[in-house]
């Protein structure tokens, strides 16, 4: 994508829909004058009385023990600068964006418009009553410093510079595993540090907190080393000058053990590292250029043990990991600060996590047969739905043992719950699934690239390395609308009509004459067919010419199902072709199954949906809970829809009796965990939550998945293919830019487990 594009999509997707990243959403029911009675006067007036009487009733009548402010003045905005506070909004409501989504922890960015330390500290004081913690942002040095600290002094909330602290927390995380796999000792290591930011300074305090001596750390900022000489360092700067007036940054590398970059791209060279000592630690976190390129520092060190803050190498050193789960354990414990017992706990969460056996889920994430404690692994992945129920706690008990929480916690297995059941609403599948298909992106058919909408989700695809295109259509007019998108890419395009694909179209009709022709399947026939994209696409796909196709957006679903279901067929041991949609709700991923196929499945058939769900569900990291789901419960009713969703559940209970499954029952029963052990504690589901519906027939499931779908917006990737030789999925008629990008998603993750097979049955 030229620059251009890139510019025009990221102001469109501030723009459109709706501008701006975050809204307020009401918490209560609003719908009779009952309600606004008492949302507003005179049923209000209760809840102030209460507070006005006691101000720590304010956290158990309004939203402030859940709410984080975001502020900054603009004056240190990402590497852009002094760019002001309206110009910082954007990155303040992307902050709030994290906040919930990572920790479903609610925010109000605020820009205030001034540069003057003072009028800005009385600006967040006197606004604080509104909130449960103070986030502050881009704030840039050394002022950021004096404003944090006289904030945490002065006010009784949570404050923390998340630019300073959130980086040191996680690398000071990385830096005692690190230091543990090099076998070296925290009070014996040097350190070398490429620049004298906040950042930097925070992570070097904390260092020292973890046990570094002050004097083995050499510091240098843009104009040099920090030494005693100089005169125009800051008082938090002047901590940090142990260098010798003169020394160079490939003076200081000689024998180091450590190098920390929070500085520019490309400035560490490899004469620098094979000067250091024996298994050198290097975290290289200038964005997007690291001080050193990774590649380039592994090829010189073999023996390096090496972080970067980016999401395509190992050891990503991310904020994300620390400030969600940092003010959502002092928030659970109202503390009034983040203090550093808080701050250290979380180092320690987080350095002992990456050392625990990683979820299946996060290895299939990240594209791992089995991620391991060691040189590639030093610190936890963005994506590990642990943190939340880790870090939290540890910052939440800190608090507690250093006498600054407010509401101590007593049930933490209890709390732990509760902050794994807040990731319900988030759509992390969505981006496991993408990063997935971005460890081994493959060749994807876009059989209908010749419109718009469809040619904009191959060039994300491609763009975001989630797979690599191949174009069918009308040439001419597919790189008239590449020009337009700005998707100068040289990727594929074939059209299947042309006379330039005569030979390869002969060839595809040839073979597949071959394959059929005694099943009435004729020569011409197989030639007339290959001028269509979908048989062209789906002869591309069995010949090995590509790995997976998508097709379905501008035709409907019986139609373009039919020449995946002649051309490619089942896969081996398959007798049944279902489909499934994964449904991003409000508490997880649901999946629903058969929304597109088989019109009335017999018991038999309704047991193999089941069970190839199953193993759909699995490939996305879950473990399966499913309900076969009714209009009746567990026998009572003994007409012919219900029986036999009985007759599937006792075939499923004989034959595969690990599989978590049951039913005949009702969806709500089936969905309240309260309901169901009171009603029928006898079922396979009892205090469990399910998470996966097995419609009795094709109408109930495409009726509910497109309700809910439509009244609710939830999010929907599928229908899912089920039990295709070939990673072949369908679009839905009128698909938009987002859900073929995510069906894309999963047809490379549906090539990359058909590979998987293929090897481990040739082996």
């Amino acid at each position: 994508m030229n620059k251009y594009s890139k510019r025009r999509e990221a102001l469109l997707y501030h723009a459109k829909p709706t501008p701006g990243k975050i809204k307020i959403v009401p918490t209560k029911k609003y719908a009779t004058q009952r309600d606004l009675s008492l949302a507003y006067s005179p049923g209000v007036a209760e809840p102030c009385l209460e507070i006005a009487k006691d101000v720590n009733n304010v956290y158990k009548y309004t939203a402030k023990g859940n709410l984080v402010a975001v502020i900054s003045n603009g004056t240190a905005v990402l590497g852009l600068g002094d760019i002001g506070p309206e110009a910082s909004k954007p990155v303040m409501e992307g902050k709030a964006l994290l906040f919930k989504i990572f920790a479903d922890i609610d925010v109000f960015d605020i820009e205030v418009d001034t540069k003057d330390v003072d009028k800005f500290i009385e600006t967040v004081k006197n606004i604080a009553p509104t909130f449960g913690g103070i986030n502050l942002e881009d704030i840039k040095a050394p002022e950021s410093f004096e404003i944090e600290r006289r904030l945490v002094e002065e006010l009784n909330i949570p404050v923390m510079h998340d630019d300073q602290h959130g980086t040191a927390i996680i690398s000071s995380a990385a830096l005692l595993n690190a230091l543990e796999l090099a076998k070296k000792k925290t009070t014996e290591v040097k350190i070398v540090v490429s620049g004298a930011g906040s950042a930097a300074l925070a992570c070097a305090n904390l260092y020292i907190l973890l046990g570094v001596k002050p004097e083995n750390i050499v510091m240098f900022d843009k104009d040099g080393v920090l030494s005693p000489e100089r005169t125009d360092l800051s008082d938090l700067q002047r901590r940090y000058t142990h260098g010798k007036q003169g020394t160079t940054l490939a003076d200081a590398m000689v024998g180091a053990d450590v190098f920390l970059g929070l500085s520019a791209g490309n400035i560490l060279t490899p004469e620098m590292l094979l000067s250091m000592a024996k298994n050198p630690i290097v975290f290289a976190m200038a964005n997007p250029i690291p001080e050193i390129d990774y590649d380039l520092a592994v090829a010189t060190r073999k023996d390096i043990i090496m972080a970067t803050g980016r999401s395509d190498h190992p050891n990503q050193v991310n904020n994300v990991l620390g400030f969600p789960y940092i003010f959502r354990g002092a928030l659970d414990v109202r503390a009034t600060k983040i203090n550093e017992e808080m701050k250290m706990a979380a180092v320690h969460a987080l350095a002992e996590l990456a050392k625990e056996p990683v979820p299946e889920q996060v290895n299939i994430a990240y594209g791992e047969t089995r991620l391991n404690f060691g040189k590639d692994y030093i610190i936890p992945k963005p994506f590990d739905p642990r943190l939340i129920a880790v870090v939290a706690p540890a910052v939440a008990k800190a608090a507690m043992n250093s006498g600054v929480a407010l509401h101590p916690i007593t049930d933490w297995s209890k709390y732990e719950e509760e902050l794994l059941e807040r990731l319900g609403s988030d759509n992390k599948m969505v981006r496991l699934l993408s990063n997935r298909a971005k460890t081994d992106p493959k060749r994807v058919v876009f059989a209908e690239a010749d419109h718009l909408d469809v040619l904009k989700a191959a060039q994300i695809a491609y763009e975001e390395g989630i797979a690599k295109p191949i174009l069918l259509g009308n040439k001419e007019l597919i790189l008239e609308l590449k020009e337009e998108l700005g998707f100068d890419a040289d990727v594929p395009i074939f059209d299947p009509k042309t006379k330039e694909e005569d030979q390869r179209r002969m060839q595809y009709a040839d073979t597949y004459w071959k394959s059929r022709q005694r099943r009435g399947i004729s020569l011409l026939d197989a030639q007339k067919w290959m001028r269509e994209r979908n048989y062209f696409a789906a002869m591309m796909v069995n010949e090995g010419d590509a790995d997976a196709m998508v097709s379905g957006y501008s035709r409907s679903y019986p139609s373009t199902v039919k020449p995946l279901m002649q051309l490619i067929g089942k896969a081996p041991g398959i007798t049944l072709i279902a489909t499934t949609n994964m449904m991003m709700t409000n508490r997880g991923p649901m999946f629903l199954s058969d929304t597109a196929i088989n019109p009335n499945p017999t018991a038999d058939e309704l047991a193999k949906i089941a069970l190839m769900t199953a193993k759909t569900v699995r490939m996305f990291g879950m473990e399966p809970v499913i309900a076969m789901v009714s209009f009746s419960n567990f026998g009572s009713s003994s007409y012919e829809s219900a029986t036999k969703v009985r007759e599937a559940v006792a075939y499923l209970h004989k034959y595969y009796p690990d599989l978590i499954v049951d039913g005949e029952i009702q969806t709500d029963f089936a969905l309240n965990q309260e309901m169901l052990e009171k009603k029928f504690p006898f079922s396979k589901l009892a205090g469990k939550k399910v998470n996966t519906l097995v419609f009795p027939n094709l109408e109930a499931a495409n009726i509910n998945y497109k309700l809910l779908k439509e009244l609710y917006k939830v999010d929907s990737v599928g229908p899912i293919m089920l039990g295709m030789e070939k990673a072949v999925h369908i679009f839905q008629l009128g698909a938009s830019v987002e859900e073929m990008v995510n069906m894309v998603a999963v047809a490379v993750v549906d090539a990359q487990e058909k590979e998987k097979r293929k090897k481990a049955t040739t082996k």
